[in-house]
C-alpha cells in the first residue's frame, strides 16, 4: 500500500514546482474523497455536494501558494473543503459545525512518522508564549479564521493577525537557526 498522504503531497509539491501533469493528477486523486465528504454531510443533496467539490478544488488552486511544504497536504486540503462547507452552512441560515475529528474519510492514514512530527512540532511551538502558541496552532493547524482564533484567544481580529505573523516569523527563525 502507497502511503497516501506521501503520495499526494509529492504531486502537490511537483505542482507548485510547475509539474502541470502532477497538478492535475493531485486534483483528480482528491476529487473522490472530497466528493465522499461533503455528501456524507449534504445527503439528499447531491448537486449542492458536486458544487462544493467544485469550489474546493477551485480554492485549492487558487491558494496553492499558501501550501507549507513542511505541513502535510491532507490537512492543509480538508481545512479548505470544511471551509467551503461552513460557508455553504451559514449561506443556507444553518449553524456550522464540522468536528475535526470527522475527517477520517479525508485523510490519509497515520504513518510511522506521524509520532515524530507532532513531537517536533510541539517542540518547535513550545518557542512561543501560550496565549500566542494557542493562536498559531488554531489558524495554522487547527483551521480556525482569525477572527474565530482571536475570538477563542482574547485577541482583537487586527492583533491576532499581527501576532500570527511575528510568530510564523519567530518560529520560521528558529527552525532555521538549527538547520545551520
Amino acid at each position: 500500500m502507497v502511503d497516501r498522504e506521501a503520495h499526494l503531497k509529492q504531486l502537490m509539491m511537483r505542482g507548485l514546482d510547475g509539474d502541470a501533469a502532477a497538478w492535475r493528477v493531485l486534483l483528480s486523486d482528491i476529487r473522490g474523497p472530497l466528493a465522499a465528504f461533503f455528501k456524507r454531510r449534504l445527503s439528499g443533496h447531491e448537486a449542492d455536494a458536486e458544487d462544493l467539490v467544485q469550489d474546493t478544488l477551485i480554492a485549492i488552486h487558487a491558494k496553492r501558494a499558501t501550501f507549507d511544504r513542511t505541513m502535510p497536504f491532507s490537512a492543509w486540503c480538508y481545512a479548505i473543503a470544511r471551509y467551503k462547507l461552513i460557508d455553504h452552512l451559514r449561506r443556507q441560515g444553518r449553524r456550522a459545525t464540522v468536528p475535526m475529528d470527522d475527517m477520517a474519510e479525508f485523510l490519509a492514514p497515520h504513518t510511522v512518522e506521524d509520532g515524530a512530527v507532532r513531537r517536533d512540532l510541539t517542540r518547535v511551538l513550545s518557542i512561543l508564549p501560550l496565549r500566542q502558541r494557542r493562536l498559531v496552532e488554531d489558524v495554522r493547524i487547527g483551521g480556525f479564521s482569525v477572527a474565530e482564533a482571536a475570538a477563542r484567544n482574547g485577541f482583537t481580529e487586527g492583533a491576532a493577525k499581527v501576532s500570527v505573523h511575528r510568530s510564523m516569523k519567530a518560529l520560521s527563525n528558529s527552525v532555521s537557526a538549527h538547520e545551520d
